[in-house]
């Protein structure tokens, strides 16, 4: 491993002004970032630690409905927060599907908004990657690429973005708060995550030094709760990424879905809001035919980048599913994943 400075700053705006260095990086839980370094993929010259800072592990309900998440609150105290899943059951959901346990007990929600993608090729220095080195060629269009993106890729990159917990947010309008040099701003979620088109080694929006602090939720998200899924289908059940994934969320008013929520995971460089399918679904009644046609209306501009032409079809397969489980009625308890291990010991939404 690279030899690197560890500084351990005492207030956030140390911490952005430590970090705005060239060479800088955030330390928080260190889930993905460590495995990065010891593999070479990631060889910063500063650690910024922001494990301790004051303020950024609160669940704080505010008065006007909304929710807001410090960055450093645990994935796992995040999920088994009793108000907030029972507020938001497809957040809970999505974030108890992702990774082991025990990770979920290390990771942190401004760390999962920022993990890297799991492209093989990003992850071995042998190979061309213009995510990892600007400019070098990418060797997963030729290459192994059945789990990579068929909406948004580019020639330049088709990697998709990891994350379970941020394709709800996205449908549910989650905004970020960041605090930077020129001080604290918002950033609607959907917006932080960049497609590659030409630059794939510009990830995210953010700026050198940008801080992550918050995530929150509208009060208006709350207006789903009774009708919200997140359903992913992934290789194995133990523990592993979404090939693909759906958050579904609909407000349903007199017999007919009044507004609608979808995003899909696993399919892009960024958590994938398809609005063309909400629109479809409003004033439409909760029922097959209507959640068929958003999802061919969610899939229309998908295209394979290579050997995965599957995960088209099977993307419109898991946004009628995930439709169908949410018209039914969000469960009281979140039930385990089709053929858990665990399917007896559902876990308390």
């Amino acid at each position: 491993m690279k030899p690197f400075d560890y500084v351990r700053p005492a207030t956030i705006a140390e911490a952005v002004t430590a970090a705005a260095q060239p060479g800088a990086t955030y330390l928080a839980a260190g889930t993905n970032l460590l495995d990065l370094m010891k593999g070479g993929v990631s060889r910063p010259d500063r650690l910024v630690d922001v494990t301790h800072l004051k303020g950024l592990d609160r669940i704080e309900h505010l008065a006007d409905g909304s929710v807001r998440i410090g960055a450093l609150v645990r994935n796992a105290d995040l999920a088994h927060d009793t108000a907030f899943a029972k507020a938001y059951p497809a957040i809970a959901e999505a974030l108890l599907s992702g990774a082991s346990a025990q990770l979920r007990n290390a990771a942190t929600v401004g760390g999962n908004l920022l993990q890297r993608t799991r492209c093989a090729y990003f992850y071995d220095p042998a190979s061309r990657c213009n995510r990892r080195e600007a400019g070098s060629g990418c060797d997963a269009r030729a290459g192994g690429n059945r789990l990579h993106a068929v909406l948004g890729w580019s020639e330049g990159c088709i990697a998709t973005h990891p994350s379970d917990f941020c394709v709800p947010l996205v449908a549910l309008d989650a905004i970020v708060e960041i605090e930077g040099k020129s001080g604290r701003r918002e950033l609607p979620l959907d917006a932080l995550h960049r497609l590659p088109d030409t630059t794939p080694e510009r990830e995210t929006a953010l700026e050198p030094g940008d801080l992550i602090v918050a995530v929150r939720l509208p009060a208006t998200a709350r207006d789903f709760a009774g009708h919200a899924r997140y359903l992913k289908v992934r290789e194995r059940t133990s523990y592993a990424f979404a090939v693909v994934s759906a958050a579904a969320a609909l407000r349903i008013e007199s017999g007919k879905i009044s507004e609608a929520r979808l995003a899909l995971g696993g399919v892009a460089a960024k958590p994938w809001r398809t609005r063309a399918a909400e629109a479809v679904l409003k004033g439409a009644a909760p029922e097959p035919s209507a959640f068929r046609e958003a999802a061919q209306a969610a899939l229309a501009d998908a295209k394979p980048s290579g050997d995965n032409a599957f995960k088209i079809e099977l993307a419109r397969r898991i946004v009628v599913c995930a439709l169908t489980l949410a018209a039914a009625g969000t469960p009281a308890r979140i039930p385990a994943l089709p053929a858990s291990p665990f399917a007896s010991g559902a876990l308390h939404a």
